[in-house]
């Protein structure tokens, strides 16, 4: 009974110390301390915003649309920043940068989090809006990280924080675009954690599933949208049936439909921020760990087989269905 007892206790023991590793009181003081965030204006950015201000951290907010600025100015503390910033542009990205540099030499972290979707199949979906998605999820991140890279090693200890996704470690069809730029970003944000080691700076990654975010619940005018603006020749080769039934098969997914609730990626974000050894993956909520995470480490062929059932349609393409014909 006295072993039985003593095990007890170690076995408590051991998960108590697992659970202060995976969820450690956040040990970092928030004075002076300057904290950078893109895409303030809804979502992730926004929340972190508030919470690191409430944290009493210097937050430094980017928003993208010029309205937004007085209204989340409104939501934080005198010594707040907000201003307008889109990382798709130079001229922004410099300003914010002769912004910062003139309040603090040493930043704390910058957290690359502005972010669009946009496209489906990779036939239904247009150079211009291939660049476009790129342009933000990973080029305007890259921009912004070796802009600031000159604040961030100022000091040791600092971190960058970079908003991937499921769709930066598990391809799903009809999201050409937007996995192709997580996957580029999960790439640079590895390349940068190896090459600053020598800085000590800390790179970790957020890898969220689906969260109840605008970019969720703006999905069904996005798809809309997107397939009015389908060419006649992609209308014809996949037929009309085809299209409307694969949307709606997208919009009525089941991951959509339970979207999670995205303060579990703000406390995530909050998580890196605040403590002195982040984690350099996070995948907050059930849909990234528990599922996402566990197919992408299945065999090529059995992903491809699941995702196929998954994604099955009722409809063959129009162009399949004329050459069945011949």
């Amino acid at each position: 009974m006295m072993w039985l007892f003593i095990g007890s206790i170690i076995i408590l023991y051991i998960f108590y110390r697992l659970y202060q590793h995976l969820f450690p009181t956040p040990n970092i003081n928030s004075n002076g301390k300057y904290v950078l965030i893109s895409g303030c204006d809804t979502g992730f950015g926004h929340g972190l915003a508030i919470e690191l201000d409430k944290q009493g951290f210097n937050v430094l907010a980017g928003v993208f649309v010029p309205d937004n600025v007085d209204s989340l100015k409104n939501k934080l503390s005198p010594k707040a920043t907000v201003f307008r910033l889109d990382i798709t542009k130079q001229e922004d990205i410099d300003a914010a940068f002769e912004l910062v540099n003139g309040k603090t030499k040493v930043l704390h972290a910058l957290v690359n989090n502005a972010g669009i979707a946009a496209g489906s199949y990779i036939d239904w979906t247009s150079i211009e809006v291939m660049r476009k998605v790129m342009d933000v999820n990973y080029f305007g991140h890259v921009a912004m990280t070796k802009k600031f890279l000159p604040l961030l090693i100022a000091k040791c200890d600092s971190r960058v924080v970079n908003i991937c996704s499921v769709a930066g470690y598990l391809t799903l069809s009809s999201m050409s675009a937007y996995c192709t730029s997580k996957y580029a970003l999960e790439s640079f944000s590895d390349c940068l954690r190896r090459e600053m080691v020598p800085w000590n700076l800390r790179v970790s990654i957020i890898e969220p599933g689906f969260m109840r975010t605008p970019i969720i619940q703006g999905s069904p005018k996005l798809f809309a949208d997107f397939r009015s603006q389908l060419s006649n020749d992609i209308k014809e080769r996949w037929g009309e049936d085809f299209i409307k039934a694969r949307l709606n098969s997208i919009k009525d997914n089941a991951f959509f439909k339970h979207a999670e609730d995205p303060i579990k990626v703000v406390r995530a974000l909050q998580h890196v921020v605040m403590n002195t050894v982040p984690h350099i993956r996070y995948r907050p909520g059930w849909q990234s760990s528990l599922v996402f995470f566990p197919i992408s480490n299945l065999p090529a062929w059995m992903v491809d087989w699941f995702l196929s059932k998954l994604n099955k349609s009722p409809h063959v393409p129009a162009g399949v269905s004329r050459q069945l014909k011949d």
